[in-house]
């Protein structure tokens, strides 16, 4: 027996369209680069996205083709977000703090055809634009009229190129399983992978956003995502926002403590998002200055890297509540978040803390397991394997040159590289990256546990815990340390702090201060230049 419903088809402008019809006169708020504010609204959006729309189809581009931006969280870069897939084209995102030579490999790749790049990366543009072959390259102005800098030769103005048009622009009307977004995974080993979402995955991606137990997203938000907007869409929000009517504030390159705390109290920021390293820095800044900011009551949501227990405490001294939530670039990203369930909240403080620092429970239509060596592992807490996930917002494949079929199961499960637990109420804990494991004499050592234990002493700031070699056990962990401004600690001192959480031989062999962590493009450790730096370290003793 068939239902009797109509086969309306999921689709991203859809959900403009009805943004702007309810909402057109909700603030969207973007900082320049001269850190200026520029106010318009939805309807005002809307009315350049078409432009836009209108603008690249003119131009030739055809109904799947691809246009890559360049550009910081910012309005021109929320109007590609709608008007690339409004013209039928597929919006690529590229990871400005990628390797020259990996940005051009990228675009070759994704045989982009257009770029729209802001003016202030014009420089790291032309150190990889000679070794590809975009058509037409549209510059977002950081500065307007007689005193702007002429453009590049092949360089056409955005502003410009989007005035030129009718208005009466006819958008096609995409298939729900046509593409609509394309980005690449940070490619920490090898050349990264594409994945291509659709509109229907992203209009689920976004409903589910907007559902209470995940972020919560809804029309009295006021929403700044950190998260770049070119690392996986910014995970999602600005559709979600849009979606439900919620003030957009778009931070563009400004990212340091005081850009953020003053914007997070000027607009009375209600929801934001971004990696640990983000809000390591302004929860510092917090301590130092408690009464500076009158900030409101905030939902910070923490991905990209595990966030530490000692964060979401910190946080909470300050009347913030942090929500850790996991994803990857596979997964649209958002494949689970930690929110406490009814009941959890008679539980003691310490246990209400653990299950927060977990990566939490994976929204509804999306599947988790673990798979050990032998089979699905038992969800007791403790047994772990490999994370696979799958779900309607889930990549079943990469695109272009890197088909990787080893990440993909033979029933159908992407394979994450991720060791993780599964306790018996269902939350997520990641262990380690697969590679990230630690093996010595045969047994594994986590070294996000260890990251995680070492940054709840006081005087430490960020911590990296990685595998070197080791003649007799194959492997010992080394912690690397960064400690608070003015602050110290002992290796002895560092070593008693965590010894009460683990057994012996998990404790690192050395403890070595440092100055800083390198981080990937996304804001992650990058532990494998860690473990090519330290490849020859030895006790001491």
């Amino acid at each position: 027996m068939q239902g009797t419903m109509l086969d309306a088809p999921l689709t991203l402008p859809q959900l403009f369209e009805r943004a702007v019809a309810l909402f057109g006169r909700r603030e969207i708020i973007s900082r320049s680069s001269d850190r200026s504010i520029r106010r318009y609204t939805y309807a005002d959006a809307w009315r350049r996205c078409r432009a836009l729309a209108e603008a690249l189809t003119r131009a030739g581009l055809a109904p799947g083709d691809r246009v890559a931006t360049l550009m910081w969280n910012d309005s021109a870069h929320l109007e590609a977000y709608l008007g690339i897939p409004l013209a039928g084209a597929v919006l690529h995102t590229l990871n400005l703090r990628l390797p020259s030579a990996q940005i051009a490999w990228i675009v070759n790749d994704a045989s982009d055809r257009f770029l729209i790049v802001d003016e202030t990366l014009l420089p790291l543009f032309e150190t990889w634009r000679g070794a590809t072959a975009l058509e037409r390259v549209f510059v977002v102005r950081a500065q307007a009229g007689d005193g702007a800098a002429p453009l590049p030769a092949g360089c056409e103005c955005y502003e410009a190129f989007i005035a030129d048009t009718t208005g009466r622009f006819r958008a096609p009307v995409p298939s729900e399983n046509d593409a609509c977004g394309l980005c690449y995974t940070s490619g920490t080993e090898g050349n990264p992978k594409g994945v291509v979402y659709t509109h229907r995955s992203s209009v689920l991606h976004s409903l589910v956003l907007g559902l209470p137990d995940t972020l919560d997203i809804s029309r009295w938000d006021t929403i700044l995502p950190v998260v770049p907007m070119f690392h996986v869409n910014a995970w999602g929000i600005p559709y979600a926002a849009i979606m439900s009517g919620a003030k957009l504030v778009l931070p563009g390159r400004h990212l340091d403590p005081e850009s953020l705390l003053e914007l997070f109290e000027r607009e009375q920021v209600t929801l934001t998002a971004g990696v640990p390293s983000i809000w390591l820095g302004l929860l510092q800044k917090l301590d130092r200055e408690p009464s500076r900011w009158k900030l409101p009551r905030m939902r910070m949501i923490i991905g990209g890297s595990a966030a530490p227990e000692s964060l979401i405490r910190g946080f909470d001294r300050h009347g913030q509540e942090v929500i850790h939530a996991w994803g990857m670039t596979e997964t649209s990203p958002v494949g689970a978040v930690s929110r406490l369930k009814p009941g959890m909240e008679q539980l003691a403080e310490d246990d209400r803390y653990a299950y927060r620092a977990k990566q939490g429970l994976a929204p509804p239509l999306v599947d988790v397991r673990i798979m050990g060596e032998d089979g699905p592992a038992e969800q007791d807490g403790k047994a772990f394997g490999e994370l696979q996930v799958r779900g309607p917002w889930v990549t079943g494949s990469y695109f272009g040159a890197a088909q990787d079929t080893s990440r993909f199961t033979e029933d159908g499960w992407l394979r994450t590289g991720d060791v993780a637990t599964i306790d018996p109420e269902g939350y997520v804990k990641i262990v380690d990256r697969t590679k990230d494991l630690i093996k010595s004499g045969g047994e594994w050592i986590s070294s996000c546990d260890l990251e995680n234990a070492l940054m709840s002493h006081p005087a430490v700031l960020e911590a990296c815990v990685i595998a070197v070699p080791n003649a007799t056990w194959g492997e010992r962990p080394l912690a690397l340390v960064v400690f608070r401004e003015s602050a110290q600690a002992t290796a002895e001192q560092l070593a008693a702090h965590i010894a009460p959480l683990f057994p012996k031989w998990w404790l690192p062999d050395g403890f070595v201060a440092v100055g800083e962590l390198p981080k990937t493009s996304v804001g992650k450790l990058a532990k494998r230049v860690l473990r090519e730096r330290y490849a020859l370290w030895k006790p001491e003793n």
